[in-house]
């Protein structure tokens, strides 16, 4: 101020036409714009180019009298919402993109030069409809390259396509974007219904799989789980059995010599008393086998004695007469030999009263004097006879008839008188 005073001191003018200078040429710049004096040229940062303005960005400044003329620039936020209708993605399917973008002039050097050359002097309206049309066009030429389906499953990747993509247009014209949200994209075909049917039946899939394999997993672990308690308590019950193992083989190495001995002295009496038994037993043995000797074997050996006399005695009375009838048979067969060729006969005749007497023995009782034996030519009583004998012959092999008719020798009777009874 003091120099802006001075100044006019050297123009010499007064005080009140100093206010009115002040109020004319002083310049105060707001944080959301930059002042821009034209008419003067001045050097453009470190670089050597020069440019016919001078830039103000916060603070003040006093214009110079006809040789500057002053201007602002609003670098305040810019709203623009974009709307691109039927704009073919990828694959030809049509697409309407709403968004909303939000820009403003470049503050920054060197890109500020660029607002300054191409916006300076123009209002927000006409900034806002040039940079709506430029990410418009840049909004197109992101839909061309990406597939329906790129451009709804990943907004955030779509916006920041499109923000590479309008980053150099909008350098150019210097303007900044800020930010830029997709509010909505859809078609009319309805293509992306069908795409999020077909994405929501697969997150139903995909979620179904997950919850299955979480299950799964919840029975493996639990399984495992108890898997490890099992084991921990079967390590449990192994170490407790261990231990009481231990216990017990140190109980019985401390008590073993007591039961050693105990088990000793057990065996040592059980010893006397066996051997004690043993004497009382050979003793008992002694007194049975006098016992038997008295009571078993002496009367069996009397009884074998008198068995051996008895079999003696008997085997003589079988041996003698034996004896005597193989000699009564050998003296027989001498005198058979002797009698030569009817030697036969006269056995058989010798017999004849025996074998007689057991044939009437199977006869009915019958008293009777005399019996007669006459020839084969007499009469009935002859011929019953001859019947009688012919029956001994085939039964008993003995021909009566021929044997008395040998004997008798023609004689035509044979009177024989019984002085008893025949029983039958």
């Amino acid at each position: 101020m003091e120099i802006v005073i001075a100044l006019l001191g050297v123009f010499g003018l007064g005080t009140g036409a100093g206010v009115f200078v002040i109020r004319n040429l002083y310049y105060i710049c707001q944080p959301s714009e930059v002042l821009i004096f034209a008419g003067s040229r001045h050097r453009v940062g470190d670089t050597k180019k020069k440019v016919g303005y001078r830039l103000v960005k916060g603070g003040s400044s006093i214009r110079v009298p006809l040789l500057e003329q002053a201007f602002r620039m609003d670098l305040s936020n810019m709203i623009i919402e974009l709307k691109v209708n039927n704009a073919y993605s990828k694959g030809g399917i049509p697409l309407t993109v709403e968004s909303v973008a939000n820009i403003k002039v470049a503050g920054e050097e060197p890109t500020i030069h660029n607002a300054i050359e191409r916006l300076l002097g123009k209002s927000r309206q006409e900034i806002e409809k040039l940079a709506q049309e430029t990410l418009e066009g840049n909004l197109r030429g992101v839909l061309a390259s990406l597939t329906p389906e790129q451009v709804n499953e990943d907004k955030i990747a779509f916006a920041k396509n499109l923000l590479e993509e309008a980053e150099d247009d909008l350098e150019k014209l210097g303007l900044v974007l800020d930010t830029l949200q997709i509010q909505n994209i859809s078609d009319e075909v309805a293509y992306l219904d069908s795409i999020g049917r077909k994405q929501q039946a697969e997150l139903v899939r995909d979620s179904r799989i997950a919850e299955a394999q979480t299950q799964a997993e919840s029975i493996i672990r639990e399984a495992q789980n108890h898997k490890n308690t099992s084991l921990k308590q079967i390590e449990t019950e192994i170490e407790m059995a261990r231990a009481e193992a231990e216990r017990r083989i140190k109980d019985a190495m401390t008590k073993r010599q007591a039961v050693v001995a105990e088990a000793e002295a057990d065996i040592g009496s059980e010893v006397a008393r066996t051997q004690a038994e043993v004497a009382v037993q050979k003793e008992r043995i002694k007194q049975v086998e006098q016992q038997l000797q008295a009571d078993v074997v002496a009367p069996a050996e009397a009884e074998c004695k008198r068995a051996i006399a008895r079999a003696k005695g008997d085997a003589a009375a079988i041996v003698e007469p034996g004896k005597a009838q193989a000699e009564g048979i050998r003296k027989l067969a001498e005198s058979w030999k002797g009698a030569g060729a009817n030697a036969r006969e006269v056995f058989l005749y010798q017999k004849l009263e025996e074998l007689l007497k057991i044939m009437v023995s199977t006869v009915p009782e019958v008293d009777m004097d005399n019996v007669t034996v006459i020839n084969s030519q007499g009469g009935s009583n002859a011929t019953k006879m001859a019947a009688f004998f012919e029956e001994l012959k085939q039964t008993a092999g003995i021909d009566v008839a021929a044997t008395l008719e040998s004997l008798t020798a023609g004689t035509d009777t044979v009177e024989v008188k019984s002085k008893k009874s025949t029983e039958v």
